[in-house]
């Protein structure tokens, strides 16, 4: 029994591992233009970091797709030891979408800031 127990265990490790190795497709946004509604886009990526409307119905929104990281620095002192500096941050990446007021999708650009 406890033989069966190990090999189920490894068999569940390895299914977890083989999950969490896939990448997910990228999407090719320049087909969707003219198509993909602001909804659509929604029900895909979850609510928007920021949306804004104009008075002619046009919607632009952001979507964070990479979060910025810190990139800490170590330097090393003349007694030996290493200290750790935060460095720079990398600065976040969002996907930015414009639909124009009949709610489809318009145009996209990738943003950093």
């Amino acid at each position: 029994m406890k033989h069966i127990s190990h090999h189920v265990s490894l068999l569940g490790l390895l299914l977890l591992l083989a999950t969490a190795c896939t990448t997910v497709p990228k999407i090719d946004w320049d087909t969707r233009v003219g198509s993909h509604t602001f909804d659509a886009v929604v029900k895909d990526m979850g609510q928007p970091e920021k949306s804004t409307a104009a008075a002619d119905g046009t919607r632009v929104a952001e979507w964070l797709v990479v979060r910025g990281r810190n990139n800490p620095t170590h330097h090393s002192v003349p007694d030996g030891r290493v200290v750790r500096t935060e460095g720079v941050r990398d600065p976040d990446q969002l996907l930015r979408l414009t639909f124009g007021p009949d709610g489809r999708l318009k145009e996209w650009k990738r943003v950093w800031r």
